[in-house]
């Protein structure tokens, strides 16, 4: 993983407002955004939106990614299907610390019709300034990395 500031950012039609804030906000954090979500309205199919987050963060061009949809779910199931990626759906911001912190994590899913602006904004924010914790935390991402075929 590079040591870049830069992440990656996308959505399918039912996220693209919130996502559009998140980069924003990310970006007056410092980050580099490359938001890679449609910007119109018409219907998308999150799995290749999820894909091609995904596929940013395991080549390395991006360290980390956010992506979105209505629940988050579908999106992430996508995105966790690519090969090195290890995301999970948070809607608290202890969930979005922990799954950095104990799970190395490198991608979150936030679903746009479950949390609200303000409250995603603060999830992403505790997603972006937790740090793995290695450990026994590490031998865990390594079984999950073996389950994977890595």
């Amino acid at each position: 993983m590079t040591g870049v500031k830069r992440i990656v950012l996308s959505s399918d039609h039912a996220a693209i407002q919130l996502r559009q804030t998140l980069a924003d906000h990310i970006a007056a954090q410092g980050w580099e955004v490359v938001d890679i979500g449609p910007t119109t309205p018409e219907s998308t199919h999150y799995p290749k939106h999820g894909q091609a987050a995904a596929e940013r963060v395991a080549s390395g061009d991006c360290r980390l990614g956010i992506i979105l949809c209505g629940t988050g779910q579908g999106i992430m199931m996508a995105a966790n299907k690519v090969k090195g990626i290890r995301c999970g759906v948070c809607s608290d911001t202890f969930s979005a610390r922990m799954i950095r912190q104990h799970n190395d994590a490198n991608m979150l899913s936030i679903g746009a019709r479950v949390v609200g602006e303000g409250l995603a904004m603060d999830i992403v924010d505790a997603f972006l300034t937790a740090e793995f914790e290695g450990g026994r935390h590490a031998t865990r991402v390594e079984m999950i990395e073996t389950v994977e075929g890595a």
